[in-house]
């Protein structure tokens, strides 16, 4: 391979830039690899020893200039981007360091990529990220203070947690039914769903048929996921077929399982009084879910944004949780929330006890009964035109 003379000189200031380091001529050095870095301006790597070494010298100023001619020559430089944001602490800018930080970190490699001077950097790196995350929601929701209550205040503050970066922004992402038009919301707002409370007050009756019939009829119970042998599993090879996760079902796919709901005829009061959608081969559905110890479900998404999940905890022992979307709970008791199974989501049990919950579908509050029937209309017509079982759920 033929070297240019530019290459040669290049080569050369390099080679001399780093006797300079070796002998702590940090100014020296730096002067080098300007040079070299004037004769080959799209060398990350020389902008960033020349940054190295104005740091070295304790020119911070002149060492951000050469990192921003690094970013030039790659503006998805980890290493310049990380460099930055620790000049920038250094010269005391600590929010703009912050949002530096964020920068850089988005693009950080895998830890276990890292070398160990580089992991603890990132590591200071989270740590200042972190603060300024916590700086700025609290300068953010102070000016917010007095501004809403309720539904609107819950909003806000998921407004300000991604304006913070501290929440991802998750997007409906349904396996077969997307209908326009619908907000994106994660957990719903109860003042939504007047059902809740009457349901709620129904805890104990539920949850007393709930322990007689395990009693009486765990056989009842099925693996909730159960998936034929030549379908791709992906995410849910554990749990394909398996007891971790079962459920009893009371209504499954539109259909009523008499037997099952004979033995709890007060949990069936309280669910007619639900707003179900009603389609057949599909919905009402309605289920007590079994976890079992130490059984993690993994993320994915629902079927249809046309419909919601209700849930009802009834036997929840501590170390589960529950997360939807970037927002994280714990079930409670008799505390019933509503949530958009198609924005992606996951479970844990992380007991040594089972956890079972009662689960419903209602429909979206915001179709119109005009749009409910047409949309259970069409899926019927989809259903009937494929001549294939229905996959389950509105």
């Amino acid at each position: 391979m033929t070297v240019t003379p530019a290459e040669a000189d290049v080569a050369a200031l390099k080679a001399g830039a780093d006797r300079a380091m070796a002998r702590a001529d940090f100014r020296g050095a730096a002067e080098l690899l300007g040079q070299a870095a004037a004769l080959a301006p799209r060398r990350l790597d020389l902008w960033l020893a020349r940054a190295a070494a104005l740091r070295a010298a304790g020119d911070l100023e002149a060492a951000l200039s050469a990192l921003d001619q690094a970013l030039v020559a790659d503006p998805r430089s980890f290493p310049a981007l990380l460099m930055k944001a620790s000049l920038m602490e250094r010269l005391g800018a600590p929010h703009g360091a912050g949002a530096a930080y964020a920068t850089a970190l988005s693009l950080a490699p895998p830890d276990d990529a890292m070398p160990g001077q580089m992991r603890a950097a990132v590591d200071h790196a989270r740590d200042v990220y972190a603060r300024y995350q916590d700086e700025l929601t609290q300068r953010l929701m102070e000016s917010l203070s007095s501004a809403a209550a309720g539904p609107t205040a819950r909003r806000l503050e998921t407004f300000v947690d991604r304006l913070a970066g501290r929440r991802r922004v998750f997007h409906q992402d349904p396996v077969q039914f997307h209908y326009p038009g619908l907000p994106e919301l994660e957990f719903h707002d109860r003042e939504r769903f007047p059902c809740l409370e009457p349901l709620e007050r129904a805890t104990d009756d539920i949850r007393s048929e709930l322990i007689q019939l395990l009693d009486e009829d765990a056989g009842g119970l099925e693996p909730y996921v159960n998936y034929p042998d030549n379908a791709p599993l992906d995410q849910w090879a554990d749990l394909n077929r398996s007891a971790a996760w079962s459920a009893y079902h009371l209504w499954k796919d539109g259909e009523v399982i008499e037997d099952h709901a004979r033995r709890c005829p007060k949990t069936m009061a309280a669910i007619a009084a639900l707003p179900q959608p009603k389609t057949a081969g599909r919905s009402p559905a309605a289920m007590f879910s079994v976890l079992s110890p130490r059984t993690r479900i993994p993320p994915h998404t629902g079927i249809a944004n046309t419909r919601l999940v209700l849930h009802l905890p009834l036997i929840v022992p501590e170390g589960c949780g529950f997360r939807v979307g970037s927002e994280t709970r714990p079930w409670k008791v008799g505390e019933a929330w509503v949530f958009d199974d198609t924005v992606e989501h996951e479970a844990w049990n992380d007991s040594d006890e089972q956890r079972i919950i009662l689960i419903c579908d209602v429909w979206n509050p915001f179709l119109s009964e005009e749009e409910r029937e047409l949309i259970a209309r069409a899926m019927a017509a989809m259903d009937a035109f494929s001549g294939a079982a229905p996959a389950g759920g509105l």
